[in-house]
């Protein structure tokens, strides 16, 4: 038996020890690789919450969500709605719609206006639930149209928020009870508003809530009455039915005669009728700072339409029943119950107290325009200044959520009101304020060029209408209608102006310095800045589905029994 070397196990050995080493090598590697790539997912989720932290402060959302307080509820945002329909203009200035024009006239006016509203409403409802955002309008503009527009639009209305009209039509109301001055109740008046503001917005909600409480109480209370005086229920028993519809007839003749001067009549008062309506469009204003914003600004635009459509409409049906088109006491307003044509059927059927109740009530709306004036005003200057169209200062917010630069700049003109008090100044005011009017009408324009112009980038880039948080099936033809047809009462709003031997300064002036006005902010802010219209393809959609997917919100609780009663605000 020969002996032989073993030189496998050597190798073995040998190979084993390079495996190990290898093996070690790998390890090391690994580890260092491990170590790098640990390294380098810090460094990534460092720089990920850094983008997003970034993101999120510069994002379409981001200062909405960061420094305002979404605290309100939907019941709040819809007595805003309602509160923002039904003013002093239904309660007042309606006896002088009703003198110009007839019973008929003024039905038909208000039911053209009212659609008009209604279709708009839609509008700015599918826009506002895709971006829920503070002032929508505003910021709305400068995210589908121009930045320029966005800028035209804050700044006339933080214009409108500044002339304190309601706080001087509110003194003017108080003068039904008493003497004392103005200046008194004007100061009085402004405390308390401000006192309400500087709370929490929650606050202020409550407020407004009881506010328009009042409100349905009183409208509900005035048809009611309406109808015992039509049937014959006052103490003088004398029922009146159609009366006035008869005698003096349907229509009313102004400036000519024959059937044109009825149709100059009816058109005369659409400008009319559409103040009636003002503030409607400032629901979304607070759209940051209530809960499920997509859903409750949705629901409270939607529900705009059939309660205009049907307690207003009820409400100017009643009025024509009740009183006289050519009572004397309906032509001129006197700003308080005086003239309030429900106040003069009231007297005429001698009913007692009602008078003062009603003047109460118109108190309210007077102090809630006033109220929402401030809030949409400190809300406009902050949309502003997030798209650094105004100073960054009025981002600032307190601990509870309030803007409350913007809240005390929009305050510092209060004290304004007092300028009614004497009646030269009064005279120069009242051109301003009236501006103001004209700006209602060019809201309602901007809330359908802004529909349009997301409906035309979505169909550029692609994206179909089911993907929209909330929709109506006609919402793209409810913008075209409304759009054109606010377009049309704003070019013939000062017509009487073109008639000979009717031109006033003043009518003209009011009618037709916005749109030389929105222009030239318009051109200032796009030459000054640069901005350039926003092509379909340029509009950044994917971020608004993208937020509106990743914020799913609550769907909307069931309303059964004893909450059907909850219809009336929500």
């Amino acid at each position: 038996m020969v002996w032989r070397p073993n030189f496998s196990n050597d190798n073995n050995i040998e190979s084993a020890s390079s495996r190990s080493t290898d093996q070690e090598k790998i390890e090391v590697h690994s580890s260092k690789q491990f170590d790098n790539q640990a390294e380098l997912e810090k460094g990534g989720i460092t720089q990920e919450i850094a983008l997003e932290n970034e993101t999120d402060e510069s994002s379409v959302f981001g200062h909405d969500r960061n420094r305002l307080k979404a605290t309100l509820e939907q019941r709040h945002i819809q007595m805003l709605a309602l509160i923002g329909v039904f003013g002093t203009g239904i309660f007042l200035s309606s006896g002088s719609i009703l003198a110009t024009t007839g019973p008929a006239g003024m039905f038909i006016a208000f039911g053209i206006v009212a659609t008009i509203v209604g279709l708009n409403q839609m509008a700015l409802a599918e826009v506002a639930s895709l971006m829920p955002v503070s002032s929508a309008t505003v910021r709305h503009l400068e995210q589908f149209v121009d930045p320029a527009w966005g800028f035209a639009y804050g700044w006339i209305s933080v214009w409108g928020s500044i002339m304190p009209g309601e706080i001087s039509a509110a003194a003017v109301i108080v003068s039904y009870w008493t003497d004392i001055s103005q200046a008194a109740w004007i100061s009085i008046i402004i405390f308390v508003i401000i006192a309400t503001n500087s709370y929490t917005v929650r606050f202020y909600g409550e407020v407004e809530f009881v506010f328009a409480m009042i409100k349905i109480l009183l409208l509900a209370g005035l048809i009611i009455v309406s109808i015992v005086i039509t049937s014959g229920g006052g103490p003088d028993h004398k029922s009146i039915g159609f009366q006035y519809w008869r005698n003096p007839g349907p229509f009313k003749e102004y400036v000519t005669t024959g059937s044109l001067g009825k149709f100059v009549g009816f058109w005369k008062t659409l400008s009319g009728v559409v103040y009636s309506f003002g503030g409607v469009q400032s629901v979304p204003s607070l759209a940051a700072e209530v809960k499920n914003p997509r859903r409750t600004v949705f629901t409270a635009c939607k529900r705009i339409f059939y309660r205009v459509s049907i307690l207003m409409m009820i409400t100017v049906l009643c009025l024509t029943l009740i009183v006289s088109s050519d009572d004397p006491n309906i032509a001129n307003s006197t700003g308080n119950a005086k003239s309030s044509p429900f106040v003069v059927a009231i007297k005429n059927a001698n009913i007692k107290v009602l008078p003062h109740i009603i003047n109460a009530a118109v108190l309210t709306s007077a102090f809630s325009a006033a109220n929402l004036s401030l809030v949409s005003g400190s809300r406009t200057l902050f949309a502003l200044a997030v798209k650094h169209q105004a100073p960054r200062v009025f981002l600032k917010t307190n601990k509870r959520g309030l803007p409350w630069v913007g809240l005390t700049f929009v305050a510092i003109f209060m004290p304004l009101a007092y300028m009614n008090v004497s009646n030269d100044a009064a005279n120069v005011f009242n051109w301003f304020q009236s501006l103001t009017s004209a700006n209602l009408l060019l809201g309602w324009i901007l809330i359908s060029v802004n529909h349009i112009h997301l409906t035309r980038a979505m169909k550029a880039q692609g994206i179909p209408r089911e993907r929209l948080p909330h929709k109506f099936k006609f919402g793209v033809q409810a913008a075209w209608a409304s759009g054109i047809a606010s377009l049309i009462l704003l070019l013939t709003g000062g017509f009487k102006n073109f008639i000979h031997g009717e031109f006033l300064i003043s009518s003209f002036f009011s009618s037709y310095f916005i749109i030389p006005l929105s222009w030239g902010l318009f051109f200032f802010w796009k030459f000054f800045k640069k901005t350039r219209y926003l092509r379909p393809t340029e509009v950044d959609l994917v971020s608004l589905f993208k937020d509106a997917e990743e914020h799913p919100e609550e769907p909307a609780p069931k309303i059964r029994g004893w909450r059907l009663l909850t219809l009336l605000w929500s």
